[in-house]
């Protein structure tokens, strides 16, 4: 992986890039992963990278100054009884110039999914530095990928930790979709009729009102009744998990319809139920990326501001 920085001083951050995946062509601009800025590859060298240039650069012109004073030398022995000798010898090595550095460690590998360029970032969600296409879906799919490992691994468990597994799974995947969610509407924001506006997605109902208010899209319409009516009945579930301690309380009644809940009783969570779950939250996913960031890849360098 190979450092890059960010050139634009309202951003300056770090991130890394795989030579010889994504794009491939000549004078292809690069892309600021956190802040969009665009502009050409040169502009994101890193410091260490410059001044490495520069020693290797230095040493090289040190080197090519000491073979050509070399060149130079000779030796005239004297001649007769009293002759002169003269000679010009160089001595000494040429100046090595060192610079060494690594590059840092950094949080989130990604493989974009539009032009296959791997790269790394701080945090969790950036824009793809060669095709500029958002890696948010990405991100969904890799949680969801782990949420079900979990259900995975309760198979053959005890009872009291395969239900805590399948719960974790759970909440899981309800969390990743309610970040996936919020990156989303924040890189869509431009496009919204109030940019200020966020939106949670841990209560699917609210959310789709949030939704169609701020980007005039229906999430409902992305899945069917069935499944919609299934995920906001599993999302309930996962607010008694995190709030109640699993325990059904009046208002999951209320909120669910579920003739088989009872006040007081813990709620009762299916593995099959949270692998459904997880199909829908993809669905759900995939159609709120294509809706509000639709591919955009650039190729034209951006001024800086």
């Amino acid at each position: 992986m190979l450092g890059r920085k960010c050139p634009s001083r309202k951003c300056g951050k770090y991130f890394k890039i795989k030579p010889g995946t994504g794009l491939t062509g000549k004078d292809l601009p690069c892309r600021c992963p956190y802040c969009g800025f665009t502009g050409p590859t040169s502009r994101f060298n890193t410091a260490d990278q410059i001044d490495f240039a520069k020693a290797a650069a230095l040493t090289q012109i040190s080197r090519e100054i000491h073979d050509s004073l070399k060149g130079l030398e000779f030796e005239q022995k004297p001649t007769g009884p009293f002759g002169i000798g003269l000679s010009v010898k160089v001595t000494g090595r040429p100046q090595t110039y060192r610079h060494y550095y690594r590059e840092k460690e950094l949080e989130t590998d990604v493989v974009c999914d539009q032009c296959t360029l791997a790269y790394a970032i701080y945090g969790a969600f950036a824009f793809c530095p060669d095709c500029g296409s958002h890696n948010s879906f990405n991100i969904l799919s890799k949680n969801l990928d782990l949420a079900e490992k979990l259900l995975m691994l309760a198979v053959g468990q005890d009872r009291v930790l395969a239900e805590h597994l399948v719960g974790d799974a759970l909440e899981n995947v309800v969390s990743a979709f309610d970040g996936f969610g919020r990156e989303i509407c924040r890189a869509a924001a431009p496009k919204a009729s109030n940019p200020a506006d966020a939106v949670r997605f841990q209560n699917l109902v609210g959310a789709c009102g949030r939704v169609q208010k701020l980007f005039a899209f229906d999430m409902m319409t992305a899945v069917s009744v069935q499944d919609w009516d299934f995920a906001c009945k599993c999302f309930q579930k996962r607010h008694l998990l995190a709030h109640k301690l699993g325990v059904i309380d009046d208002n999951y009644v209320q909120a669910t319809k579920d003739p088989a809940a009872m006040v007081g009783r813990k709620v009762r969570i299916e593995s099959q139920e949270v692998k459904r779950l997880s199909e829908i939250v993809r669905q759900l996913g995939a159609k709120l990326t294509s809706q509000l960031l639709p591919p955009q890849p650039t190729n034209k360098p951006t001024a800086e501001t």
